[in-house]
């Protein structure tokens, strides 16, 4: 790799060699301050359920026999609700007719998100399961089918 700084970009047009300006980019971006995870708000027995579709995206896939589930707040205030209820426990009973090894929660700082690596998920991965999803890409849209609670009047 050279840097682009070190070359001088020219085109030719016959005998005609035209110099050519090329933006050498721009400062190093440093990297984000680190996010603590917001503290987990557990539900109280009186809060209705609703879909976590109504408080999340989510977005799935697959490296090889694991799958993969990236969580993401609606809105980063709902963030702790969802932390204190979306546990490796609950996923992984949630998906348990999929999921044969453990699921990990890792946070995601800066996008109000969490992301849930679940093993031995895929039957074997995309070229050895029979399953019809066998990449995973249904299995955040199975997630954001589970209930979650949320305080009254939570809009």
């Amino acid at each position: 790799m050279v840097d682009k700084k070190r070359v001088q970009a020219q085109v030719r047009i016959g005998s005609e060699v035209h110099e050519i300006a090329v933006p050498a980019g721009q400062a190093p971006v440093p990297p984000p301050d680190p996010t603590p995870a917001p503290d987990a708000i557990f539900p109280r027995e009186d809060w209705p359920q609703v879909p976590l579709v109504q408080l999340a995206w989510a977005r799935s896939g697959d490296k090889g026999n694991q799958s993969n589930i990236g969580v993401i707040a609606r809105r980063p205030e709902w963030l702790p609700w969802l932390r204190g209820q979306l546990t490796p426990e609950r996923v992984k009973a949630w998906l348990g007719h999929l999921v044969a090894g453990d699921v990990v929660r890792y946070d995601v700082p800066g996008i109000h998100a969490m992301n849930f690596l679940c093993s031995e998920a895929l039957d074997g991965g995309g070229t050895a399961s029979l399953r019809n999803d066998p990449l995973g890409k249904g299995m955040g849209q199975i997630l954001l089918a589970m209930p979650v609670a949320v305080p009254p009047g939570w809009r």
